[in-house]
């Protein structure tokens, strides 16, 4: 059953969690998709079957959760995040994020290492506004961004266009993870897919050379997509999650 969590911030966050024994798992999902995906319940099924306390959430402007999508930009779902972390949790977490969730999960690795146990990262995303949208954008797009404060372009998930704002980009430029050091004191543990057209493999072998800590791997799986959710990368997701908590 869903849940919400009023934050701090004033925002109205959607969530559902499984009790069980720590430490827990945390699923943060990617940009515009929704705690009801398939991974997020394929590992609420793996968590209610081995006992294990779960949560998965909706960003503000996401799923059930209050707010306009327009309106958020990363550190507003960072901040979402942290509230849920710091609320509706106790004791480190395993953090699985996946796409633009594995950005946001480095983030808080960033800010509070001492309540993340481990970390998954499912075609992690980290800078993605800089690297991605913004290095990708026209200089028209790039005009019309800065002069309209908004641009739109096609998705290949949805009917409806993306819209990129100006403050999306601009507060992402805050938030970069690849460009300063990048400590991550526990078990890491990074999958990608070779086909990920939305996420090119450079970006996992960028963070993997990138981070420091003393254990980081990444497994590269031939063919898959950046949905990563066909039976074997979801018992790929499973199976790691399952060696990071080791016990």
């Amino acid at each position: 059953m869903t849940d919400f969590l009023e934050t701090d911030s004033g925002r109205r966050i959607a969530y559902v969690r499984t009790d069980g024994r720590e430490p827990g798992v945390i699923f943060l999902g990617g940009f515009r998709s929704d705690m009801s995906g398939t991974k997020a319940l394929h590992l609420q099924d793996w968590a209610e079957r081995t006992g294990r306390a779960f949560l998965r959430f909706d960003y503000s402007g996401h799923g059930e959760s209050g707010g306009r999508f327009e309106d958020g930009a990363i550190g507003d779902w960072a901040e979402d995040a942290a509230a849920v972390l710091g609320a509706l949790t106790g004791g480190p977490q395993v953090l699985v994020g996946s796409s633009m969730g594995g950005w946001i999960a480095l983030l808080l690795a960033r800010a509070m290492p001492e309540r993340v146990a481990a970390l998954v990262g499912i075609a992690a995303a980290p800078d993605f506004t800089e690297d991605s949208m913004w290095a990708g954008f026209s200089d028209d797009e790039r005009r019309r961004l800065v002069e309209e404060g908004r641009v739109e372009q096609p998705s290949e998930y949805s009917d409806e266009p993306y819209v990129i704002t100006r403050r999306l980009i601009d507060e992402g430029r805050e938030r970069l993870v690849l460009r300063d050091p990048l400590r991550l004191p526990f078990p890491v543990r990074l999958l990608q897919g070779t086909d990920d057209a939305d996420v090119p493999t450079d970006v996992a072998l960028r963070l993997l050379d990138h981070a420091e800590g003393p254990d980081i791997r990444l497994t590269l799986v031939k063919g898959a997509d950046h949905r990563f959710s066909s039976l074997e990368c979801l018992r790929l997701i499973e199976a790691t999650v399952e060696d990071v908590l080791q016990d």
